[in-house]
């Protein structure tokens, strides 16, 4: 039987325990599927951030297998045939993971969004994680009037990282009055808000969580988009150096993690959270 992490919980134990019996014909067809093709031979590497954050990690620990992501990881590489025991971690950063290039991991997951133009140089499995969007703002521009109504959100002054999706999400989403300001990356938005240089910014939901309750003081979440609002919902893809030959054994083991309620159980233990964030009208 597949080796899974101690940390992980009772409940998802029994799920995982019932994917790998389920899975116990596949998991021979996908590990032939796999060999040959990982960058150390029986072994699959398995790249995230360092530090890697709640809830996509916990602990800054992905071995444990707590965290959305290990989690997801985890279960991906049991479908392929790979004991908990065979996975071996590495870190790489989000900027030099999406160059083109040969990599140092057989798959890396750090809440990559599948876009067309980082498709150009690098290759994506299938998504694994749908992501609702959520507004981060502070307490005061809830005191002020702010409502989770697109009509009140359009008058706020907006921050984006001008580096991901969260500019055109952000002008398809609500068309704010005002361009919003851009900066380097999601820590400079997050001190701009701090200095009260912007009401508000978007973030996927577990991240808008994290902030609100850890980085700012007096965060708040105003409201959260469904991630099947809009045209272009922000998808996560586990990412590879282009053209790798592991990409169908991955999409493969999605597959089967997804079909047997393996992946929903994942999601639900670990970014449960989102209760109590209402739905913006």
């Amino acid at each position: 039987m597949t080796f899974m992490p101690k940390t992980m919980t009772s409940k998802l134990m029994c799920s995982v325990i019932a994917a790998t019996l389920a899975l116990s014909a596949g998991s021979a067809v996908a590990q032939t599927c796999a060999e040959g093709k990982t960058i150390t031979p029986g072994v699959l590497t398995v790249a995230t951030g360092n530090p890697a954050y709640f809830p996509w990690v916990m602990d800054n620990d992905p071995a444990s297998g707590a965290g959305f992501e290990a989690a997801v990881a985890y279960a991906v590489a049991g479908a392929m045939g790979f004991d908990a025991d065979k996975v071996v971690w590495t870190s790489a950063s989000f900027d030099q993971s999406i160059q083109p290039g040969t990599k140092d991991f057989d798959f890396n997951l750090q809440q990559f969004s599948i876009t067309a133009d980082r498709e150009k140089v690098v290759d994506f499995s299938d998504p694994y994680y749908s992501a609702a969007m959520a507004v981060l703002v502070r307490q005061g521009t809830v005191d002020a009037g702010a409502m989770a109504e697109v009509a009140s959100l359009k008058k706020l002054i907006w921050g984006a990282d001008a580096n991901t999706t969260a500019v055109p999400m952000l002008n398809d989403l609500i068309g704010p009055d005002k361009a919003p300001l851009l900066y380097n990356d999601n820590a400079d938005v997050v001190e701009a808000m701090k200095a009260n240089q912007i009401d508000a910014a978007l973030f996927d939901l577990p991240t808008a969580l994290y902030l609100s309750a850890v980085v700012l003081d007096d965060g708040a979440l105003l409201g959260q988009f469904p991630a099947d609002r809009g045209q272009n919902p922000d998808q996560f893809g586990l990412l590879m150096a282009e053209g790798n030959p592991i990409k169908d054994c991955v999409n493969a083991a999605l597959a089967d993690i997804t079909a047997n309620g393996l992946l929903a159980d994942i999601e639900a233990e670990w970014l449960q959270q989102t209760t109590g964030v209402p739905v913006i009208k």
